[in-house]
C-alpha cells in the first residue's frame, strides 16, 4: 500500500493545475520552457522574456509503496529528496545520479547515470509510467503500452517532447552500510579486462558487487571503485568535511578499503563535484575549513560556475596572465567496453584533463531507446571529463575532435553540454526520423524546442 501525507496527492494536482494555467499564460508563438531558477545542464542557451512554466507545485515525493517497491513522484522531485523518503523504508531507486539537486525528470529526459548502471541501466529504464505535459497543453500517461511511441522518445529529448509531470518508478532494497574495495592498475587495458569481468559476473572475488565505477589519474594509474552493500556495523568514513572522496582512492598498489554510510556513498561525489570544486578553492586546507560545510555541494558550485561565464571572470583572468581564453569541454561519452582503451589512450593524448570518471552500463529494455539508441545487454563505458583547454583555432575545436573520436569508436555522446554536430550527423546519431514522427503527433504547433535547435544551436 502507498504511504503518503495525506494532503501530498491534493498538493500535486494543485501543482499541475498551476502548470497548466502558466502553460496557456505562454504567448502564441513563443518557446515553452521551464520557469527554473537553476539547471544541472552545461550548455548556454538564448534567453526569452516570454513567462515560463511554473513548477513550484511540482517538487515532491507523492507516495512510497514499500511492499510494491514503488514510487510516485513529481517530476522537479531532487534525487536528494526522492532518497531521503525511499531510505526510511530500506528502499531505493535503482539509479541515483552523482549530484543532489538533479531531479527525477531531468534524470529520464536527459540520461542520467551512476555506478548501479552495470546492472540496472539507466534511470528512465526503472520508469513504470510518466504523466508528460506535451507540447499541445495535455497531460498524457504515457508507458510500455499507453502512448508507448511517447513513452519510448521521451529519454533523451531534453524536454522538447514534453515534461514529465509525475513518474512511478521501481525500487530496490539496499543496506545501510557500503563497503569499498579500490582496486589499483597500472595499465589501461588491464583495468578494462577486470572492469568487463565484474560486468559480465556480478562479482569480485565471489562476491556480489552493488556498485561499480572508476578513476582514471594518468596511464599508469587508474582505479576501480567496487561497493558492496552490507547492514554489518562498523566505522565509516566522513567526505563531507575536510576529507577528500577521490583523494582518498588513490595508493601505490593493490587494494585499500573504506566503507561509507550508503547516504554518504550515494553522495560520494556532491561534496566536491567529483573533483571539480578545486577550481573554486575549496580543496585547499585553509580554504576548506572556514567554508560552511551546508555550502560545500555541487549546488554551490554551479551557481558560482554561472557568475563565472555570465561575466567571462575565467577568460579576464587568463588575459591578466597573458594567456589565450579557454574551452570548456564538459562531456559524458558512452563507448563499447572493447573500444575503452582506445578512447583513453586517445583522450590522454590529446586533451589535457585528469581526472577522468569511468561509469559502465548496460541497457536492460530490449525494446530500446530511439533517441539514445545504443544496442541493450552490450557493456559499454561513460567516459566523463569537466574542465577547459586552451581555445584552437576554431569554436569548440576540441568539442568537435571528440565528438569526431567518440563516433569512429562507435560510441554515443550525452547531450547535457555543448555539441557541435551537423543536422544530418545529428539525425543519424538521434533517432531523427523517430523524433520527428513523435514531435508531430505530440507537439503539433512546435510550442517547444526542437532537439537539435536546443542541443546544437543553443536556442
Amino acid at each position: 500500500m502507498f504511504v503518503t501525507a495525506t494532503d501530498a496527492r491534493a498538493a500535486h494536482a494543485t501543482g499541475v493545475g498551476r502548470l497548466l494555467s502558466s502553460y496557456r499564460a505562454v504567448p502564441a508563438g513563443s518557446p515553452v520552457r521551464l520557469a527554473k531558477p537553476s539547471s544541472n545542464l552545461f550548455r548556454t542557451r538564448a534567453r526569452t522574456s516570454a513567462p515560463g512554466l511554473d513548477t513550484s507545485g511540482l517538487t515532491n515525493v507523492i507516495a512510497v509503496d514499500p511492499h510494491e517497491r514503488t514510487a510516485d513522484v513529481s517530476g522537479m522531485c531532487t534525487y536528494e529528496d526522492l532518497v531521503a523518503a525511499t531510505l526510511r523504508f530500506g528502499l531505493a531507486p535503482l539509479v541515483v545520479p552523482q549530484l543532489k539537486t538533479i531531479t527525477l525528470g531531468g534524470a529520464v529526459t536527459g540520461l542520467g547515470i551512476e555506478s548501479t548502471s552495470f546492472r540496472n541501466g539507466l534511470p528512465h529504464e526503472s520508469v513504470l509510467e510518466m504523466d508528460i505535459l506535451t507540447g499541445a497543453g495535455e497531460v498524457l500517461t504515457a508507458t510500455p503500452d499507453q502512448h508507448s511511441d511517447l513513452y519510448r522518445a521521451f529519454p533523451n529529448s531534453y524536454g522538447t517532447l514534453g515534461y514529465a509531470v509525475r513518474l512511478r518508478i521501481g525500487l530496490e532494497p539496499v543496506r545501510p552500510f557500503v563497503a569499498l574495495r579500490h582496486l589499483r592498475f597500472h595499465s589501461l587495458p588491464n583495468l578494462v579486462d577486470a572492469l568487463d569481468g565484474i560486468i559480465e559476473t556480478g562479482t569480485l572475488g565471489g562476491t556480489h558487487v552493488d556498485y561499480l565505477d572508476g578513476v582514471v589519474f594518468g596511464r599508469d594509474e587508474s582505479y576501480l571503485c567496487v561497493g558492496f552493500q552490507t547492514a554489518a556495523p562498523g566505522p565509516v568514513s566522513d567526505y563531507t568535511g575536510q576529507q577528500i572522496y577521490y583523494r582518498s582512492i588513490r595508493h601505490e598498489n593493490g587494494a585499500v578499503d573504506d566503507r561509507l554510510t550508503l547516504s554518504d556513498y550515494l553522495w560520494r561525489w556532491d561534496t566536491d563535484w567529483f573533483w571539480c570544486s578545486e577550481a573554486f578553492g575549496a580543496q585547499h586546507p585553509f580554504v576548506r575549513r572556514i567554508w560552511p560545510q551546508r555550502f560545500r555541494r555541487s549546488s554551490v558550485y554551479s551557481k558560482l560556475m554561472v557568475y563565472e561565464q555570465r561575466f567571462s571572470i575565467g577568460d579576464r583572468l587568463e588575459r591578466l596572465k597573458g594567456r589565450p581564453p579557454r574551452e570548456r569541454v564538459v562531456q559524458d561519452i558512452e563507448v563499447p567496453i572493447e573500444r575503452c582503451a582506445d578512447f583513453i589512450d586517445w583522450f590522454l593524448a590529446t586533451v589535457p584533463i585528469t581526472p577522468i570518471w569511468l561509469c559502465p552500463l548496460r541497457l536492460r529494455d530490449d525494446a530500446g531507446w530511439p533517441l539514445y539508441p545504443i544496442p541493450p545487454q552490450r557493456s559499454y563505458v561513460n567516459v566523463g571529463f569537466w574542465s577547459t583547454v586552451p581555445v584552437g583555432s576554431s569554436e569548440g575545436e576540441m568539442n568537435r575532435r571528440i565528438e569526431r573520436t567518440v563516433s569512429e569508436l562507435d560510441g554515443h555522446k550525452s547531450l547535457y553540454s555543448d555539441s557541435y554536430y551537423s543536422p544530418d550527423e545529428f539525425d543519424t546519431l538521434y533517432g531523427g526520423e523517430t523524433y520527428r514522427s513523435v514531435k508531430e503527433r505530440y507537439d503539433p504547433n512546435s510550442r517547444l524546442l526542437d532537439l537539435y535547435a536546443k542541443a546544437v544551436q543553443r536556442r
